[in-house]
């Protein structure tokens, strides 16, 4: 399957999960994948896997939320490649609690992650879609993007609903001025490493009750989305996917 044969992708929280799942998929697609985390060591493992399956990695080591390891990365991935046609912003944290928890640390690095690392990709990547005119970017939303899912969810939720604004937002410039695409993926319940944040007792309880209550969706699930938006002709951008579990509300 080489449909995406001749593309180059960088695709953050690639350690794990969605990002991971995503990156193999890319790759059997055809694309040359960037890919981005702080844990080199898992890194090297999911370039070993997807070399030894035919594919073409490189992994970066990076922290989206700060602004010379990204532009480290993205200059190491434009010397090695030379041009980026795909962006999948993926890393977030969501450590759930109350607000009258005052856990303000984990609300900061929320920020920091989840709404200022999708800004640095994307200020740092632009400029070389811009020049291609082409490219497509992907930002990972949430259903809780769309709707507060309840108490505990305050502040992550302000941060995807930060992330659906600005990539509906970008679409609108760089659309048709550029010819890049814009997409917003809102998954629901997903099984992930995103639930190990929470250090509220209450929340960790809370989340490990409802994952027993529906059938979560898997990363490789919203990884099919991903390659079906970038997969689309070019006179198509998907822009937004909302993928749910059938028996989530």
């Amino acid at each position: 399957m080489d449909m995406l044969k001749g593309k180059v992708a960088l695709i953050t929280g690639a350690s794990s999960g969605i990002g991971e799942a995503t990156a193999i998929k890319l790759a059997k697609a055809g694309a040359r994948v960037a890919i981005a985390a702080r844990r080199a060591d898992r890194l090297k493992a999911l370039k070993t896997l997807i070399e030894k399956e035919g594919g073409h990695a490189l992994a970066l080591q990076m922290d989206v939320t700060d602004k010379d390891s990204v532009n480290a990365g993205v200059k190491k991935l434009i010397d090695s490649y030379g041009r980026v046609d795909i962006a999948f912003n993926n890393a977030g944290i969501m450590p759930l609690s109350n607000v009258n928890e005052f856990k303000i640390d984990e609300w900061e690095r929320m920020v920091d992650v989840n709404i200022k690392g999708v800004l640095n990709i994307t200020g740092t990547i632009l400029p070389f879609m811009i020049k291609q005119h082409s490219g497509h970017i992907i930002n990972t939303s949430s259903l809780a993007g769309r709707k507060v899912l309840g108490q505990g969810f305050a502040v992550y939720s302000a941060t995807k609903y930060a992330v659906s604004a600005f990539t509906e937002g970008l679409r609108m410039e760089v659309g048709k001025a550029h010819n890049i695409r814009v997409t917003s993926i809102q998954p629901g319940a997903t099984q992930s490493e995103l639930q190990n944040a929470t250090t509220s007792e209450g929340y960790k309880e809370m989340m490990a009750s409802s994952m027993g209550q529906i059938t979560m969706l898997s990363a490789n699930d919203i990884a099919d989305a991903v390659l079906f938006a970038v997969s689309a002709p070019e006179h198509v951008n998907v822009a937004e996917l909302f993928v749910l579990p059938t028996n989530q509300i």
